[in-house]
C-alpha cells in the first residue's frame, strides 16, 4: 500500500519505529505529527514494511539499525518514506507467528525477517502470495529451503546471508595453537545457523586427527553449564559459529573460559563485543545496509525476489577482543601479525553490551 504524504520532509517516515507493531498507518501519522511546524514537502509515496528481528543481541541488532539507517538514507535520495513497524520476537514462536498476522493485517508491501527461523515463517506465511520477504542473516539460505538456489532464488524470497567459511576460523584456530589436540564445539542443537559450520568443523578436525568435544545448550543456563564443561574438558580452543543462543550467552561465559586459558573462536564480531577473544565473519553494519538496498530494488526498482541472486559478502574480517587476549596471556600486536596473512584484515575491539555502549 502506498499513498501521498505531505509533512516536514516526512520526518521522515524515512523511519519511524515501533517496539510493539504499530501499523504503517499509525507511523506516518506520527511521523506527520512530528513535524512541528516545519515547511510542508511532498513526498512521492510511502511504502509500509515490517521488520521482525528473531532475538535481542549485538549482531542482530546492528542489522536492525542499519536497515533502518539505509532505508531512511534512501528515502530521501528517492523522495519517498518508509513507514517501518519493527518487532522482536524472542525467539518465541507463538509470538513470531503473531507478528506476521499483524504485518499482513496491517497490509505492508515487503516484510523482512533478520535471522533464519523468522525467514522460514515468514516463507510459510507468504506462500502462494506475491507479498516479497527480503530476509537477513541467514547463513545458508538454500539448505533452510528458503530459496530454490542463491543465484535464482525462484519464490517471493530473496535476501542477504552471513555465510560463514568456517574452514577460514579453524586456520586461525591452528594458526594460533598448532600444537591443539582436543577443540570444544559450542552451539545450540536447535540453531539452523549452526548445523553446516558445525559439520565443516567436525569434518576438518577428523581430517586433522584432532579430538572433537561437542557442548551443547538452549538457554542461558544451559550454556553457561557448557562453557564449565569445556573449561573442565581442558579443551585448546573453542568454536561458536554464528549461533544466536550462544551470542545471546557470551557476556555470561567469556570469562569462564578465559580464565581456564582457552580462546573462543566465533562467527561473528559481536561475539569478540561480548568478550569473546575471537569473531570472524560479516560486516553486520554493511550486510543490515545491504540488506535495506535490496528492499528498495524491490519496493521502488520493481526487483523481483524470485530472480535476485542472494547476496554473500566476504568472510575475511577478524575481530579480537584486545582485554580478552590479555587476559590469556596473549599480546594482541603478535596475535594480529600472526593473523594478517589469513584475513581481510583484523580489528580490535573492547568488552560491551552493544556497539552502541560498554558493559556494566
Amino acid at each position: 500500500m502506498k499513498k501521498k504524504l505531505f509533512g516536514a520532509m516526512a520526518l521522515a517516515l524515512l523511519l519511524v519505529l515501533s517496539a510493539c507493531g504499530q501499523s504503517g498507518t499509525e507511523a506516518a501519522q506520527d511521523a506527520e505529527n512530528s513535524s512541528g511546524g516545519e515547511e510542508e514537502t511532498e513526498v512521492s509515496a510511502v511504502y509500509k514494511v515490517g521488520i521482525c528481528n528473531y532475538v535481542d543481541d549485538a549482531s542482530l541488532n546492528q542489522i536492525v539499525e542499519n536497515i533502518q539507517r539505509r532505508l531512511a538514507e534512501i528515502g530521501r535520495e528517492r523522495n519517498v518514506a518508509f513507514a517501518v513497524s519493527y518487532d522482536n520476537c524472542n525467539a518465541d514462536a507463538a509470538v513470531l507467528t503473531q507478528i506476521i498476522a499483524n504485518f499482513q493485517a496491517d497490509e505492508v508491501d515487503l516484510m523482512v525477517g533478520v535471522a533464519t527461523p523468522v525467514a522460514v515463517q515468514m516463507q510459510a506465511a507468504t506462500e502462494g502470495t506475491d507479498l516479497p520477504v527480503i530476509f537477513s542473516a541467514v547463513s545458508d539460505p538454500e539448505g533452510a529451503q528458503l530459496v530454490a538456489s542463491n543465484d535464482a532464488p525462484g519464490g517471493n524470497l530473496t535476501g542477504t546471508s552471513d555465510y560463514l567459511d568456517t574452514n577460514a576460523i579453524m586456520n586461525l584456530i591452528f594458526a594460533l595453537k598448532p600444537d591443539a589436540r582436543k577443540i570444544g564445539l559450542l552451539y545450540d542443537q536447535g540453531q539452523d545457523s549452526s548445523t553446516t559450520p558445525i559439520a565443516h568443523a567436525r569434518a576438518y578436525l577428523k581430517d586433522r586427527g584432532v579430538e572433537i568435544v561437542e557442548r551443547t545448550g538452549t538457554s542461558i543456563d544451559e550454556v553457561m553449564l557448557a562453557a564449565q564443561a569445556l573449561a573442565a574438558d581442558g579443551v585448546d580452543a573453542v568454536f561458536t559459529p554464528t549461533d544466536n543462543t550462544i551470542m545471546k550467552a557470551e557476556l555470561s561465559i567469556y570469562e569462564t573460559l578465559a580464565e581456564a586459558g582457552i580462546p573462543h573462536f566465533t562467527g561473528a564480531d559481536s561475539f569478540a563485543l561480548n568478550g569473546a577473544f575471537l569473531g570472524y565473519g560479516v560486516d553486520y553494519a554493511n550486510l543490515g545496509a545491504e540488506t535495506a538496498d535490496m528492499v528498495a530494488a524491490v519496493l521502488l526498482d520493481g526487483a523481483d525476489p524470485a530472480s535476485t541472486p542472494v547476496r554473500t559478502f566476504d568472510n575475511g574480517t577478524a575481530t579480537v577482543n584486545t582485554e580478552t587476549c590479555a587476559a590469556l596471556g596473549l599480546d594482541y600486536e603478535e596475535v594480529s601479525a600472526l593473523f594478517a596473512p589469513l584475513c581481510t584484515r583484523v580489528e580490535s575491539i573492547t568488552t560491551a553490551e552493544s556497539f552502541g555502549g560498554t558493559a556494566d
